[in-house]
């Protein structure tokens, strides 16, 4: 199954500023390079609550699934 970047894309935009600006070097550094296991993670993650999302970011909670882990050490970068 292919997933569509461009609708993956879209999704990296959030309402919490933080986390808009964070997706935004992310996309701009990361996105075009993610091969398609990666994307999937990304697609997965992006459901989470942006609350959820940014506490994972900043490293207040811990990551909820092993898989997204690395997606979450490279919005960390960005």
């Amino acid at each position: 199954m292919s997933i569509e970047r461009g609708r993956v894309r879209w999704q990296c935009r959030r309402a919490l500023l933080e986390l808009d600006l964070v997706f935004t070097r992310f996309l701009e550094r990361h996105f075009e390079h993610l091969d398609e296991k990666q994307l999937a993670d990304l697609d997965d993650l992006l459901r989470c609550e942006d609350h959820e999302l940014w506490a994972m970011v900043n490293g207040s909670q811990p990551c909820g699934q092993d898989r997204w882990k690395e997606i979450i050490a490279l919005l960390r970068q960005s």
